[in-house]
């Protein structure tokens, strides 16, 4: 059993990294796209927002449709729906393609984002002790990678379908091979906690939406907004400014990477806490920065802050609601999207009406407001060591190879 559980760990890690990577390939990829397609600056950012509008929904169907399907299945095809996606992105020639495979691609994240992080849970429920930050440790790196082979497409001028079949060709039947070590929590434990956990109560579960909202309205201001900061606010050259979301993706990775060990040695609470304050601290360095080092500094803060956030959200939903985390989570993945859409336009129109170096205050303000909402971290089951270990045959769920 105890394969059982590395196999289904090592497929979703591989999973989590195929979806950072298609990401970063179609975010990074953006002015290309435009160019290809020949979209208006005014129509972009219809275009863009479309994709989380549609991630939204998709998370919600998920929320229905794990009622009867397993998350394993879901993920299992919607990861593939996501990738081939990219490609029709990279591969079209008219408007009306680019929709259809933007609006395919946003419905599928959002079905593929719910369907991980509930594995996930389940995954680290089986564990009892913490392993979700390994997950998004991995969505880190991949986004890394997808990055850097879009920095290599820019640079050579190679065309979105050359840069994105590769990737695809790669990806999509290792994601099919892998997904057949899936491991879906045991429905007979789940059905026993139902009793316990009743359904979701949205009163309880708002404390972590709001949470995720302004974790991801701070992540959305780095990825949107520390180029242009940097260059037209600090005045650092052209080729500096490209650094910051680099330096960010990587020390969220590292933080990521040692977060679990934090986790089971202080508690998500003591976790939580800490990266609030450092991101805040990172926000608060960024808006008085006297130049582009000093704000690239407060950009390396932000990574190492932000990072633990999101993952812990999901695992606290998964503890608060242990009958119905899969609807828990399905719930909480919508408000990754609401930040997303809130945080650039936000953070631009008080750039736009005040100064960008107090529009990097509301961002800060707003996670700081985690702190309030700390204590909805906690539980014993993430503890690992010191009396909290819980024993590691139990609960081991079941693959999805019969599926």
């Amino acid at each position: 059993m105890t394969d059982v559980l590395r196999r289904g760990r090592a497929s979703l890690a591989f999973s989590f990294f195929a979806q950072g990577a298609a990401f970063a390939l179609l975010v990074t990829r953006i002015p290309a796209i435009q160019d290809r397609y020949g979209v208006s600056d005014a129509l972009l950012p219809a275009f863009l927002a479309a994709v989380p509008v549609l991630a939204g929904v998709g998370s919600v169907t998920t929320e229905q449709l794990v009622k009867r399907i397993r998350p394993s299945r879901l993920l299992r095809w919607s990861q593939p729906v996501v990738l081939l996606a990219l490609l029709g992105v990279g591969a079209g020639g008219h408007i009306a393609g680019l929709a259809v495979a933007l609006g395919a691609f946003g419905l599928a994240v959002g079905a593929l984002d719910a369907s991980m992080n509930m594995l996930g849970v389940s995954l680290q429920r089986s564990y009892g002790r913490s392993i979700m930050l390994s997950f998004h440790a991995a969505y880190s790196l991949g986004g890394i990678l997808g990055a850097s082979l879009a920095w290599v497409g820019a640079h050579w001028h190679l065309g979105l379908w050359v840069s994105y079949l590769p990737v695809v060709a790669v990806l999509l039947p290792a994601a099919l091979v892998g997904s057949r070590w899936y491991v879906d929590g045991d429905p007979a434990h789940v059905a026993e906690r139902g009793a316990e956990g009743g359904g979701v109560v949205f009163k309880l579960l708002l404390p972590l939406c709001l949470v995720m909202t302004f974790a991801y309205i701070g992540d959305s201001t780095v990825s949107n907004w520390s180029a242009k900061y940097l260059k037209d606010v600090l005045g650092s050259s052209e080729q500096l400014a490209t650094v910051p979301y680099n330096v960010y993706m990587v020390t969220t990775l590292l933080g990521r990477a040692i977060g679990d060990f934090g986790v089971r040695r202080f508690g998500a609470v003591t976790v939580v806490r800490l990266g609030t304050l450092v991101a805040a601290g990172g926000f608060a360095v960024v808006a008085s920065a006297p130049g582009a080092w000093a704000g690239m500094l407060g950009f390396t803060l932000l990574g190492l802050g932000l990072c633990v956030l999101v993952p812990q959200t999901f695992a606290a939903a998964g503890r608060l609601f242990p009958g119905s985390s899969d609807a828990a989570i399905a719930r909480l993945n919508i408000f990754n999207y609401v930040g997303f859409l809130i945080g650039s336009p936000l953070v631009g129109a008080l750039g736009d009406a005040w100064s960008y170096r107090g529009a990097m205050l509301v961002p800060m303000v707003l996670v700081l407001v985690t702190l309030v909402y700390a204590r909805s971290f906690a539980g014993q089951p993430d503890r690992y060591g010191g009396g909290h270990e819980r024993p590691r045959t139990a609960d081991v769920g079941r693959g999805s190879n019969g599926l």
